[in-house]
């Protein structure tokens, strides 16, 4: 069996690394784009940065924006204005914003983020960073066409637990890796308007919660080369749950299964020919890994976070940029772009078509049209 394909571990989390809150470079001035909870506590880590200032924040409501920017020392905040415009738009035109933090429904990081892109802007999007891969792809072009730097916060991927799980992989103790199980999901009650919900906002469990047992599935055995999705959809098309069945062309396998319905263990199983590793719960965020090879004691190794755990994916974009690179070693643009090819054959097997699939149909459509386009 060939070795597996490891994340690369960033500089922040190895051994003996300096406090990922220490500076690294150069100040970095940020923007954040939407004020809910996400965007707060991710801010929260922002501030801890010794090299980072929180320089604007933007919001469609007044209100909320002033508050939110009250709240964190922002120092200027913007909203939607009848003569100014959209508030996203006047942040991306603020000429003392460096880097953009883009928090909002997964359905509007497409359009946000490549403004931003196209103002120049470095960005740091949520996942799932766009709805399909044609969005995705469009974004790489527009990032390197600008020469900016862009990343997707899959956080899990910088924080300490899941790099020393990628040391003990690659270290051989376990032997080949065989297969995986991942399962992450809770019981949503169910609401029309919450972007959870709502197929026009992207909701639904894939695009939400999928990305982080996918994680632990590509960290141990690479992307594979078969999926096999299983799932249900609401009568909005939303779906509610679902479960991947991944195949390697070594014979590894992986099973992946993401709820907004009921409440699992929230943990993954990564089992070699020499033994097994479980993660702590939740599996998007562990600080504990149960190790045994076949059957002897089982060690226990804990970890200790900086501040929310963002500050890692937080110190890995600083440092980047600080470094002059458009893209990050540990979550490459390409590893996006492979995730949403991935989500829209998992979307294709089980119906679940979003508005953005259109609109991008659409946009591709009419590009075609054009005189001298490929």
């Amino acid at each position: 069996m060939s070795a597996p394909q490891f994340i690369r571990t960033p500089p922040c989390v190895l051994q003996g690394a300096p406090s990922p809150v220490q500076a690294t470079g150069r100040i970095l001035r940020w923007g954040v784009v939407a004020t809910g909870r996400i965007a707060a506590r991710v801010t929260e880590d922002i501030a801890r940065l010794e090299d980072a200032v929180l320089q604007a924040v933007s919001s469609r409501s007044q209100a909320t924006a002033v508050e939110f920017a009250d709240r964190f020392g922002f120092a200027s905040s913007y909203y939607d204005d009848e003569a100014r415009g959209k508030g996203y738009q006047q942040l991306f035109e603020d000429p003392d914003v460096d880097v953009v933090y883009i928090a909002s429904p997964h359905a509007q990081h497409y359009e946000l983020t490549r403004e931003a892109l196209e103002a120049g802007k470095h960005v740091l999007c949520e996942k799932s960073i766009t709805i399909n891969a044609a969005e995705m792809a469009d974004l790489i072009e527009v990032a390197s066409r600008h020469g900016v730097f862009l990343m997707e916060a899959v956080w899990s991927r910088f924080l300490p637990c899941i790099n020393r799980l990628w040391e003990i992989l690659a270290s051989g103790e376990l032997g080949d890796i065989h297969w995986v199980q991942a399962d992450l999901g809770f019981p949503a009650p169910y609401d029309p308007a919450s972007r959870l919900w709502d197929p026009a906002a992207g909701g639904g469990a894939l695009l939400d919660l999928t990305v982080y047992p996918l994680t632990i599935a590509v960290g141990a055995l690479g992307f594979p080369q078969r999926v096999h999705a299983t799932g249900a959809l609401n009568s909005d098309g939303v779906d509610t749950q679902n479960a991947l069945n991944l195949g390697y062309d070594s014979g590894a396998v992986a099973q992946l299964t993401s709820s907004l319905l009921a409440s699992g263990p929230r943990t993954a199983v990564i089992s070699g020919s020499e033994g097994w590793v479980r993660t702590g719960a939740p599996v998007h965020n562990p600080v504990e890994l149960h190790i045994q090879q076949h059957q002897g004691e089982t060690r226990v190794e804990r970890f200790q976070q900086v501040g929310n755990g963002y500050t890692y994916e937080l110190r890995e974009v600083t440092r980047c940029i600080q470094e002059g690179l458009t893209e990050s070693p540990t979550m490459p643009l390409a590893d996006s772009l492979r995730t949403m090819q991935l989500f829209d054959e998992v979307r294709a097997q089980l119906g679940v078509r979003y508005p953005n699939d259109d609109l991008q149909a659409a946009a591709s459509h009419a590009f075609s049209k054009v005189p001298g386009s490929a």
